[in-house]
């Protein structure tokens, strides 16, 4: 397992003597796509960053910064999901915290490892570590993941991942 799901905890976040917490619509159906169209890892960033992007999320620039964070690091979790994520330098491209889940029928070579969830978020002031917590959790359970896989709507999709909005 990835260290990153590993160490998501319980905890509120907090910065800047602030608590943050997530807009109530940090995933919403319409950012789910359960038959995403890429078939490289390249592609599978650019499909999820046009969702952020058309969410109104982050800039275009936000979308380089994930490639550049890939190039960097791996996003790949494990149990065929990836999450691509922006650099720290990016953080002025995000205008509010939000997340995309793209499904592929086919698994997408990342880096040797076969993914088909693939996760982008937009952290704005931490505000996206509920939402890894919630993904850490679903896709640490085999049958959790399975009903990722096999869900025939977005509204699926949320269930599996519980209140990740809360």
């Amino acid at each position: 397992m990835h260290p990153l799901i590993e160490t998501v905890t319980l905890e509120t976040v907090t910065t800047d003597e602030k608590e943050t917490t997530m807009s109530a619509d940090v995933l919403t159906p319409d950012r789910i796509v359960l038959g995403g169209t890429a078939r490289t890892r390249e592609e599978a960033i650019n499909e999820g960053g046009r969702l952020l992007v058309a969410a109104g999320a982050v800039d275009e620039s936000y979308v380089t910064a994930m490639h550049d964070r890939e190039a960097s690091v791996s996003t790949f979790m494990g149990n065929h999901l990836a999450i691509p994520h922006g650099t720290n330098e990016a953080k002025d491209a995000i205008h509010v915290s939000a997340m995309t889940l793209v499904r592929y029928d086919h698994p997408i070579d990342w880096d040797g490892n076969p993914v088909r969830v693939v996760a982008t978020i937009a952290g704005k002031d931490g505000g996206h570590m509920t939402v890894l917590q919630a993904l850490a959790l679903a896709f640490s359970d085999d049958a959790s993941v399975q009903r990722v896989l096999d869900a025939a709507t977005p509204d699926d999709v949320l269930a599996v991942l519980g209140d990740v909005n809360a």
